[in-house]
């Protein structure tokens, strides 16, 4: 008998016309090998991996390590991104290179740094690149703030999926505005994200719980003690967090609530 249903397998997560049974989404930076960094991705049961195009190789060096070794694109959705530009220009021309790199690929994350010190977008530039990649044919998963206007600009002018920073690139802070995500999410047709700033798996349980779609990390699985463990557990909380928001939570109240009916007492 069953006393309880889990329809996962039916809830996907779909970008770019193209869906996926895991909502985390991993980064390739920061681990101690090559090695740790595919057994990390395999726990994290992750099927979308970013590459940063300007600090990796996929192929540009033949004669260093090659990340498709451990990650290879018939396997896994590889999402080349625009880590380190400060520039529209620089962004679309790592996207480009990407796309060539890549047999055509198109599928893209892009962000426009304006600060080196806290990594936040560089917003103006951010639009800008992603007009011209998005009039180019690529299909851009856009990394923002987490301001709802600049949000729904990005969805409007084409971007396949919003992906609002939580908190500083890097920074493990976790959700420090629930508020603003909230209404991104409420008034979003396109995926919402969160990207940047998780640090542990109740940070990626609660933007789920909150309602975003998936979550993109890379730093708290890459700098844990046990990468490997720790994206078994970002994948656990990602799974948990998407049951609770679909299940639907209980109300808060100000006083108790008996969790026994007062009703119907044995006297």
């Amino acid at each position: 008998m069953a006393f309880g249903t889990d329809d996962s397998s039916a809830d996907t997560l779909t970008i770019a016309h193209r869906s996926y049974q895991s909502r985390l989404l991993v980064g390739t930076g920061k681990y101690a090998s090559m090695e740790q960094t595919g057994e990390a991705i395999r726990a994290s049961g992750a099927e979308i991996v970013t590459v940063a195009i300007r600090r990796t190789n996929i192929g540009q060096s033949a004669d260093e390590p090659n990340l498709l070794d451990v990650i290879p694109p018939s396997e896994f959705t590889l999402l080349p991104n625009t880590a380190g530009c400060y520039t529209a220009e620089d962004a679309v021309r790592t996207c480009q290179l990407a796309r060539e790199l890549l047999d055509g690929h198109k599928l893209v994350k892009l962000e426009v740094l304006g600060d080196p010190k806290t990594l936040f977008p560089d917003v103006p530039a951010t639009l800008e690149a992603a007009k011209t990649l998005i009039d180019d044919g690529f299909d851009v998963m856009v990394y923002t703030s987490d301001d709802p206007i600049v949000a729904k600009r990005l969805e409007d002018m084409g971007c396949v999926a919003v992906m609002p920073l939580a908190a500083p690139i890097g920074s493990g802070l976790g959700i420090q505005n629930r508020y603003n995500l909230l209404s991104i999410i409420e008034n979003a047709s396109v995926p919402i994200l969160v990207d940047a700033g998780v640090g542990t798996a109740s940070d990626a349980s609660i933007a789920m719980e909150l309602g975003c779609d998936g979550v993109l990390m890379n730093t708290a699985i890459a700098e844990a003690k046990d990468p490997v463990m720790m994206a078994r557990a970002m994948r656990l909380g990602i799974e948990a967090g998407r049951l609770a928001y679909r299940a639907g939570r209980m109300p808060r109240r100000r006083y108790a609530s008996a969790s026994s009916p007062l009703t119907d007492m044995i006297e």
